[in-house]
């Protein structure tokens, strides 16, 4: 129930959408309502930006992550809960965004993302080609990866730097992925692509500030571990982490996302 006569919108909008509309126009916003988003990598940066699409208007989004929820991913993520340790992220993402965004068609799917299974992940033709993909990975290989074949094919993408271990929201930064500084996963990443030809522009978003040093006495992730839950990868080290950049990082994804959709601009 509308609560005041400012909530109100003209006949044929959906009042939740109305100062979207407001912000867009009517045409920038039925290009969101038409557009197709593929989420691959649903931690606490790719968590915030499928909300904020959501909630956005975006007609349909695909959730990806082979992981499930840990009790250690519940600070930072936007959708998740104690109830939900166990089970699929992708699986408890489209629940929760069913939920509150019911004219939102959202796939989930359970998968790691690899050179085996990008083909299926990211399609590059057909109706099954999205309109952009948003990287939100945190292995770097499989992040070099999906960069290097939306590049190579023509599929806009945008992609999430390092997030953990920091708090300073003004060192955030957004641009070409191969202009970033100060950020040493962005630099291993650039180096990677530019291996496999890969020039850019790339979107990005990343921070200018150091992160927090690690502490040695934090247990490490064993690959077997991931193994089980249907990954790949080595050890991984516990990261320290909270819940404001990674939604800094998720936010101005969507952000650069939804420009690109409805007003054309570069991812």
């Amino acid at each position: 129930m509308l609560n005041s006569s400012s909530d109100s919108a003209p006949e044929g909008i959906d009042p939740r959408h109305y100062r979207t509309v407001l912000f867009y126009g009517e045409e920038g916003f039925a290009r969101l309502r038409a557009a197709h988003v593929t989420i691959v990598g649903l931690g606490g940066v790719g968590g915030h930006a499928a909300v904020n699409l959501a909630r956005s208007g975006i007609g349909a989004l695909r959730v990806v992550d082979f992981d499930e929820v840990s009790p250690s991913s519940l600070n930072r993520s936007p959708f998740a809960g104690p109830r939900d340790v166990g089970r699929n992220k992708a699986e408890v993402l489209s629940a929760y965004l069913q939920r509150i965004c019911p004219d939102v068609a959202v796939t989930a799917t359970a998968a790691f993302c690899s050179e085996e299974t990008l083909a299926e992940l990211v399609p590059t033709a057909g109706s099954g080609r999205p309109d952009l993909v948003i990287d939100a990975i945190d292995s770097l290989n499989t992040k070099v990866g999906l960069l290097a074949r939306c590049w190579k094919e023509g599929v806009p993408v945008l992609a999430s730097l390092g997030a953990a271990g920091k708090r300073d929201a003004g060192a955030v930064r957004t641009g070409d992925l191969f202009e970033s500084t100060m950020c040493p996963l962005a630099k291993k990443v650039r180096q990677r692509l530019h291996r496999l030809g890969v020039t850019g522009p790339i979107g990005a978003v990343w921070s200018l500030e150091q992160a927090v040093a690690h502490r040695p006495d934090a247990p490490r992730e064993k690959p077997e571990a991931i193994t089980a839950r249907g990954g790949k990868g080595r050890a991984r080290n516990t990261l320290a982490s909270q819940m404001t950049i990674p939604g800094v990082f998720g936010y101005a994804l969507a952000s650069l996302a939804l420009d690109f959709i409805a007003e054309r601009t570069a991812p």
